[in-house]
């Protein structure tokens, strides 16, 4: 009869422990004429997290994240346009730089109710999510930091030429090296580079994003994303004096062997943020994919006893 009671009270945690996390629901909404997707878990009355993810990727990436996070935060994940499941409209029609995107982003989480959260931004996610709460600050609850880049000592080699040639001249000559970052074997590198573990690296990731680059116009569409990307670096002093005015409760994951940013990309924060927590992780650009549990194990802690008990 012990025997029976102990093995009917493991079953029933290992349920409340399942069932704690709630299943991810797969969307779209219509935002200025866009059908944009977007992946979301959680009960809405929890606090609220945003991820916006990064290049070549999209709300894929988060896809065990967001239901890690679901058993205490209201989480989503959007695809931006032209990327992931959300619409690609034509070049020539949508403005895919930088400052549109984050327009359009801004109005898809006013139409969700997301009107204050927590903001994961990575990579591209930085420049988008910085744009909008540079808008408005007020709806910052607290940022956490993955390998986004706001500091000019976070370039590697990588960005060579990007800096020295494209953003200089924009010419057919100066976009075909980089299209080779678009290529099949270049964005299953941006994953596995730096990785501890690449076991735990789905290839679904690359596979997934190289098909979505076979889209009519994606490849023009990621190449005026690169050369916009200059337009980030000008407002990389804009948004350090956003980070130093507004001091938000910052928690920062920097993958050490990143292939796009330095490390000392991510020391440059603690400048600006003297009391952000620093977790410097031994991993590549997309650190979450092997570091998912210290990760949603942090933010959790950090949440808990920097958020919601500083309040």
């Amino acid at each position: 009869m012990k025997k029976i009671t102990i093995l009917f009270a493991v079953t029933v945690l290992l349920f409340i422990s399942v069932a704690s996390f709630a299943q991810v629901s797969y969307k779209t909404i219509k935002v200025d004429g866009l059908n944009i997707a977007y992946r979301e878990a959680g009960n809405p009355a929890s606090p609220k997290i945003v991820l916006l993810h990064g290049f070549p990727a999209g709300s894929h990436q988060y896809r065990d994240l967001i239901q890690s996070l679901s058993d205490k935060f209201h989480v989503i994940a959007p695809d931006y346009p032209g990327f992931g499941l959300s619409y690609m409209p034509d070049p020539a029609t949508y403005n895919y730089t930088f400052e549109g995107i984050s327009q359009t982003v801004e109005h898809f989480l006013q139409l969700k109710g997301f009107d204050h959260y927590g903001l994961f931004a990575q990579d591209y996610g930085g420049p988008v999510g910085f744009r909008i709460v540079g808008r408005n600050p007020k709806a910052l609850d607290w940022l956490i930091i993955q390998n986004t880049n706001a500091y000019e000592v976070g370039f590697t080699a990588a960005w060579d030429g990007f800096r020295g040639a494209l953003w200089k001249n924009r010419s057919e000559e100066t976009e075909k090296p980089l299209a080779a970052f678009l290529t099949h074997d270049a964005i299953k590198s941006i994953y596995l580079f730096g990785a501890k573990n690449p076991d735990l690296i789905s290839p679904d990731n690359w596979e997934s994003d190289y098909g979505f680059m076979q889209r009519p116009n994606a490849v023009r569409v990621n190449l005026n994303l690169f050369y916009d990307y200059r337009t980030n670096v000008e407002l990389y002093s804009v948004w350090q004096e956003f980070l130093r005015k507004n001091q938000p409760k910052t928690l920062i994951f920097w993958g050490q062997k990143d292939i796009f940013f330095t490390p000392a990309g991510g020391e440059a924060y603690l400048k600006d943020l003297p009391k952000a927590e620093m977790h410097r992780l031994d991993a590549g650009h997309f650190a979450v994919e092997d570091n998912l549990e210290y990760i949603s194990k942090e933010m959790h802690r950090f949440y808990a006893a920097k958020v919601a008990g500083g309040k």
